[in-house]
């Protein structure tokens, strides 16, 4: 068939069949989603892995309310987009600077935005575009202009994270507009944040969705690092746990947590403990515990096995960073060629995972002076940072023999 095969779906269900796809490789991201006519909305897959799609298995999962397979000539490749979106940009600038009787210059082509994170009507810059003084003389007419254009209300840049804090607060400053609260909302749940005081990792999105999944029902769940509630939201909505124990530190993710668990409407089944979660005065409550901070969460690795139930045991999510050693090509290395990156990766992740399941171990034989069980269940990749360093979660198993 000529085209872009695509899932077809209703438009109020577009987001939460993307990230599903998304999670299991399907989505073929080099394309744009194409919004129709008819009030669906196109999501191209992957050509390679149409054979994999079940749209049995789709409809059961997700109850959509349209769902069905089609090819697409419409849809465009995001770079194409991009570039176009860019040249409009540009031209857009070059008339404000003819305007105001400012020459335009080649090297301003570079200093121009090729990327940005979108939150609602607000549009947050890196730190790597408009750095040259030209656009400071420009000022507010600058910004409304690329406003415009980018079709939001707001603007906003922002730098390096701080090191002056231990929060790793961003450093935004507001180009537009007073208000800095936006609003993200992924499968369902929404997360409201003031962008300039706190992060939303987007990234962490198919561990999101696999937390979704999990059926907690009756579970008592500590998250030791929930931040604005990246994973205590999923846990309470859509996991259905019966209590979340919420522990942060930094009391701008705490207001907007607390914001968060009222807009979605858990706030009854949740207690948050502000505060270093290393002091936290909680013991034997816990059927889950979530170690959801990188680079390594080893610090928490303690509390986490305090936190568990000792006459039941239950499961520790933790995460981390785990780097995979480069190919040492001045050694001789002679890796099998039949030996993948990607199977050389997941090696060093099984690796990692035994230590870890080892340690923990010994950590439960300190705390109660008896042998525990530890099983590893699952290891999730959640994204990589670059070659050979990846995020990823381990499910750990842990009863009392």
């Amino acid at each position: 068939m000529d085209g872009v095969p695509c899932l077809r779906v209703a438009c109020c269900q577009a987001q939460q069949f993307r990230m599903y796809l998304q999670s299991r490789g399907m989505l073929d991201q080099s394309f744009s989603l194409v919004k129709q006519p008819d009030g669906t909305v196109l999501l191209p897959i992957s050509p390679s892995c149409v054979s994999q799609l079940d749209l049995q298995s789709l409809r059961n999962t997700l109850t959509p309310v349209v769902c069905d397979f089609t090819w697409s000539q419409s849809p465009q490749s995001k770079k194409e987009k991009g570039r176009k979106a860019g040249n409009k940009l540009e031209r857009t600038i070059q008339e404000l600077l003819e305007y105001r009787g400012e020459r335009w210059m080649e090297e301003m082509r570079s200093d121009l935005p090729r990327s940005f994170q979108r939150h609602g009507d607000l549009v947050l810059l890196g730190d790597s575009c408009f750095t040259l003084p030209i656009w400071d003389k420009i000022g507010d007419q600058l910004w409304s202009a690329v406003t415009k254009e980018l079709r939001v209300k707001r603007l906003a840049k922002m730098s390096r994270i701080s090191r002056d804090d231990r929060f790793r607060s961003p450093v935004v400053t507001m180009l537009l507009g007073d208000n800095s609260w936006v609003k993200h909302v992924d499968n369902g749940i929404s997360y409201e944040f003031d962008v300039t005081r706190c992060m939303f990792s987007a990234g962490n999105i198919t561990e999101k969705l696999r937390v979704a999944e999990f059926d907690c029902s009756g579970e008592t769940v500590v998250d030791l690092y929930a931040g604005i509630g990246y994973f205590t939201l999923p846990y309470l909505v859509h996991a259905k746990a019966s209590h979340v124990h919420a522990c942060e530190w930094n009391p701008d993710a705490v207001a907007a947590l607390q914001k968060n668990l009222e807009v979605n409407g858990v706030s009854e089944r949740c207690t948050i403990h502000q505060g270093d979660s290393r002091q936290v005065q909680l013991c034997n409550i816990a059927d889950r515990v979530n170690l959801g901070l990188i680079p390594s969460s080893e610090e928490g690795w303690p509390v986490a096995c305090r936190l568990l139930k000792k006459t039941t045991g239950g499961v520790l999510h933790i995460h981390q960073n785990v780097t995979s050693p480069l190919p040492n090509a001045a050694a001789g290395d002679t890796a099998p060629q039949n030996v993948s990156a990607k199977n050389a990766d997941r090696e060093v992740w099984r690796a990692w995972a035994s230590d870890t399941a080892n340690r923990i171990t010994s950590l439960f034989m300190d705390l109660t002076g008896a042998s525990w069980e530890i099983n590893i269940q699952h290891i999730e990749h959640v994204k990589s940072y670059a070659p050979h360093v990846h995020h990823v979660v381990l499910d750990l198993g842990c009863r009392p023999s």
